[in-house]
């Protein structure tokens, strides 16, 4: 059984930074995805098995760094220059193949979630 789990978020004020965590062990590619209510889980950032490779949603890329540090089993998400349309909350997901995805079925395994909102 792969745990996924989330901290970091919270309320922040637009233009402001936030870092995302996730925990988890024994993982290939691994991938932050958003659902804001009413929407679907939309692909936010993903990076493969060793981290070499990196991928963005359209309007998180220059702004959202996805990193991995595979020795604390931990994956970030350092989000600068908040909106209020990146208001939803996040979700931690991870595959055993190593590369990343966009797409959520490409996942076996998924965190909780953590709230983030943006005010203006």
């Amino acid at each position: 059984q792969v745990l996924l789990v989330e901290s970091g978020g919270g309320l922040v004020h637009s233009g402001q930074s936030l870092r995302l965590s996730c925990a988890g062990s024994g993982l290939g590619g691994m991938a932050w995805f958003r659902q804001a209510p009413g929407e679907e889980r939309m692909f936010v950032a993903g990076i493969s098995r060793g981290g070499e490779t990196t991928q963005y949603g359209r309007s998180m890329e220059g702004r959202f760094t996805i990193s991995r540090d595979n020795a604390k089993n931990l994956v970030y998400l350092q989000m600068n220059s908040l909106r209020p349309e990146d208001t939803a909350i996040y979700y931690c997901a991870a595959r055993t193949y190593p590369t990343s995805t966009i797409y959520p079925i490409d996942y076996a395994y998924w965190g909780r979630g953590t709230q983030v909102t943006v005010s203006s």
